[in-house]
């Protein structure tokens, strides 16, 4: 057996127990959110019935059975218990004031000055600037409505969201910039510590929205699966990110910007595999540069997506953009070009040495995501 063929093995051993472990905590969380809203007098009795029913719970899996199912359907019992008593617990501490600590306050004081610096640089349209902070930021207090209008009536209002796109922009950002420190053991051990912190400062920066935790975890599980040579797979990521994300956060279980962000995660694992298994990929340079099977691999990635984004939003909207492939197609491409000059201007501006053509370049191709996104909205 190759050593591929044992990582894979291995790697899909681990989603299974992952998948086992996260799945019914998630459903437990979901319960104990329901329960909580439904009556004021769960939260009180549910807390006194788990005392009883983990142990007992706990001890049953650790029984002598012939089979290892009813050791499986116990561990899936207890997770699904410790979920309700995760998510009955947040809703009872909702209420209890944790001061902020010095990293949180110096990420808090670093966003503030991110803004200001965004304000200094001399744009000549009035609206880059407001649009650049909100996708670096995620501060739409200045964008005028017309430009949301745009963005929301196009189907782009995702774009405005921080969430796993922005986040792995900036990943690819980190590690084109710590790439020259080699890849020796201290080396990577080195890129490792700077990208996770980076990314985690970002986070706690921007506000620590759902779906830029979600992002969060998976860099950090994505990292941490290359530094120990382990083989990434997205579904066991997206279950224990879940998991890991739930039993910090109960709560956020009803954020729409949670389920949207997992949801569409999760349609990407799913089906986007075998969508772009319809466009073969050509072997060599050919493959690598091909234009229609980038564009298709855009499309898939799309459609991944808004399979299962789109029930929610219309459950909640009751709208469905009818050209998000053209917006996706279109929007993401600018919008990763756009962040990456909007980096490297706000970095020199804030060195003093950013030169007045990056920032004229800067402000043409959000200018440009804007008309697109315009001409969209007008069809």
């Amino acid at each position: 057996m190759s050593n591929f063929t044992k990582i894979k093995d291995l790697a899909m051993k681990d989603s299974g127990v992952i998948a086992g472990i996260g799945i019914p905590f998630a459903a437990g969380v979901a319960a104990g959110a329901y329960l909580a809203a439904i009556s004021p007098h769960i939260p009180i009795l549910i807390p006194f019935s788990m005392a009883v029913l983990l142990p007992l719970t706990s001890t049953f899996t650790y029984l002598e059975t012939d089979s290892r199912r009813p050791r499986r359907v116990a561990f899936a019992l207890l997770f699904l218990l410790t979920g309700v008593f995760c998510s009955i617990n947040s809703s009872i501490s909702s209420g209890i004031h944790i001061p902020e600590g010095p990293i949180t306050r110096l990420a808090s004081y670093g966003g503030v000055r991110l803004r200001c610096l965004i304000d200094s640089i001399p744009y000549p349209s009035d609206t880059t600037g407001p649009l650049v902070k909100a996708l670096l930021t995620g501060d739409r207090s200045e964008l005028g409505k017309d430009v949301k209008e745009i963005f929301r009536t196009s189907g782009a209002s995702h774009i405005l969201a921080l969430s796993g796109l922005h986040m792995g922009i900036l990943y690819l950002i980190l590690s084109k910039l710590t790439t020259p420190l080699g890849n020796s053991p201290l080396a990577r051990k080195t890129r490792y510590i700077l990208i996770i912190c980076a990314a985690g400062f970002y986070t706690l920066m921007t506000g620590a929205t759902p779906s830029i935790i979600r992002a969060f975890l998976f860099i950090t599980i994505g990292e941490t699966a290359r530094l120990t040579g382990r083989s990434r797979f997205t579904i066991g990521t997206l279950i224990f990110a879940l998991t890991v994300q739930l039993a910090m956060s109960p709560e956020v279980i009803t954020s729409l910007g949670f389920q949207l962000s997992y949801l569409a995660i999760a349609g990407i694992a799913v089906i986007y595999p075998t969508l772009e298994k319809i466009y073969p990929k050509a072997e060599g340079l050919r493959g690598r540069i091909d234009p229609m099977r980038k564009i298709w691999e855009g499309a898939a990635l799309s459609i991944s997506c808004q399979a299962f984004t789109a029930p929610l939003v219309w459950y909640r909207f009751h709208t469905f953009p009818k050209y998000f492939i053209i917006t996706n197609l279109t929007a993401l491409p600018l919008t990763s070009a756009v962040m990456v000059l909007s980096v490297t201007t706000i970095a020199l501006s804030g060195l003093g040495i950013c030169p007045e053509p990056l920032i004229l370049l800067d402000d043409k191709a959000v200018q440009l995501l804007i008309s697109c996104l315009w001409i969209i909205s007008s069809l």
